[in-house]
């Protein structure tokens, strides 16, 4: 029931960003211009890559802080909290003072129209100032839920996107701005959560025991630990980054059918995510507690509880893809062509969960443990999988490049089970298999 308590929050949260995503195109989709649409697209594609990159601010956090826990050491709890705070404080400064060419290049490789350009770079100026908002934000989730508190999570994110919307329909319907109002809204709704999650991380502070250890946080050395996990977490998603980047271009040079088909069936991968998530991130949390106090049955147990409960998930929706695939198919697109391809892909969509399941499930153990490297050596073990196996298999057509998304995702659950097999017999002790 512990592993579902921290679950639901997070499953529940995530739902949340899709809904923003449809409110934000049924806004500027109804502008008498479809540039506006197509600007926003451009602009806020970008910034999912772009602050996707720094989501390590949020699992490096949960890891070490749900160690600490372990060890009852509160004042490293305030102390990772500080430090957390502070490096995601520089990255955000560094990235409005340096974000103009990010920006220009992002845009470059997004190659988008003459007209929808101008737009996606002055939605991106705005969206820039965010930066250091969502990156503390990130800490603070990390924090929170490496304490076992994924309902703040929830809480944080709901008000971020209830007034993210808000907003969104104020600027554009009601002042009559265009994409520039649905950046603004983001910006303002991003520090709004600061806010109101500085006052939750306030009252948390008042539960703990211990005090910050003020030459910790100005002693860059005292920061080995988070940039050792960090910088190996930053390079991992970078590779998943291209992964899934090259997947959306070699999908694009067979045609705008496919393209359409590929991004309705990553929907389906989507879906999965959202509650593969939640039960990976009650791994971090309850893994990494275990962890910090050696408790290697209490560690054993919760990863076969959360085993469980992914693998009956992701069997559920191999079973839903399987049985009601082309309905689903049919709920996200309403074009024939687009229909038709997709379905035939959708075996696919069948085998991919209880392929990737073992991945997600692991990369939260790891991520409790702080076994980064061993999730960064699976990013690059896959891609060295993925790449041949597209180039052999071009002939297939889209069926190949679907063979090596599959094979890339297949290896990094095996890569993760063979380092976890090792490790629970040597560096985490023997644990028990019943």
């Amino acid at each position: 029931m512990r592993i579902w308590a921290l679950a639901w929050p997070i499953i529940l949260s995530n739902i949340t960003v899709p809904l923003l995503g449809l409110v934000d195109t049924a806004v500027v989709g109804h502008l008498p211009d479809s540039r506006y649409l197509a600007g926003v697209t451009l602009g806020a594609t970008l910034f999912s890559f772009l602050y996707w990159g720094f989501g390590f601010l949020r699992m490096g956090t949960t890891g070490l802080v749900a160690q600490a826990i372990g060890r009852e050491n509160d004042s490293e709890v305030r102390n990772l909290l500080g430090q957390s705070l502070i490096i995601a404080g520089i990255i955000g400064t560094l990235l409005i003072l340096f974000g103009s060419p990010l920006i220009s290049l992002g845009l470059w490789l997004l190659d988008g129209s003459e007209a929808a350009t101008p737009l996606a770079r002055e939605y991106a100026n705005i969206r820039l100032w965010s930066a250091p908002a969502v990156l503390a934000n990130y800490a603070i989730l990390g924090w929170f839920l490496g304490q076992q508190n994924s309902r703040v999570t929830l809480m944080i994110l709901l008000l971020t996107n209830s007034i993210n919307i808000v907003l969104d329909l104020w600027f554009v319907i009601g002042l009559g701005m265009t994409s520039n109002g649905v950046a603004l809204a983001s910006v303002i709704a991003d520090y709004s959560a600061l806010a109101f999650g500085g006052f939750l991380v306030l009252r948390q502070l008042g539960h703990l025991e211990g005090t910050f250890q003020r030459q910790r946080l100005l002693v860059l050395s005292a920061y080995s630990a988070l940039f050792n996990v960090n910088a190996n977490l930053f390079v991992r998603t970078l590779g998943l980054l291209f992964a899934m980047a090259f997947f959306t271009a070699q999908g694009a040079r067979q045609g705008d059918t496919v393209l359409a088909a590929n991004a309705v069936l990553l929907q389906f991968i989507m879906l999965t995510s959202y509650a593969l998530d939640g039960f990976a991130h009650a791994a971090e949390s309850l893994v990494g507690r275990a962890f910090g106090r050696r408790n290697w049955h209490e560690f054993a147990k919760t990863v076969r509880a959360t085993a469980q409960f992914s693998f009956w998930t992701a069997a559920v929706a191999a079973l839903v893809f399987a049985l009601g695939g082309n309905t689903l198919i049919a709920l996200l697109t309403g074009l024939d062509d687009v229909r038709a391809t997709a379905a035939n892909y959708l075996p696919w969509m069948v085998a991919m969960p209880l392929l990737a399941v073992w991945g997600y499930l692991l990369d939260g153990v790891f991520i409790g443990t702080t076994a980064v490297r061993e999730m960064r050596n699976s990013i690059f073990i896959g891609l060295a999988i993925y790449l041949p196996t597209w180039w052999l298999t071009q002939g297939l057509g889209n069926h190949g490049l679907w063979l090596a998304f599959t094979l890339f995702t297949l290896a990094r659950s095996i890569v993760l089970i063979g380092y976890y097999y090792h490790y629970r017999h040597t560096r985490w002790r023997p644990l028990p298999l019943d």
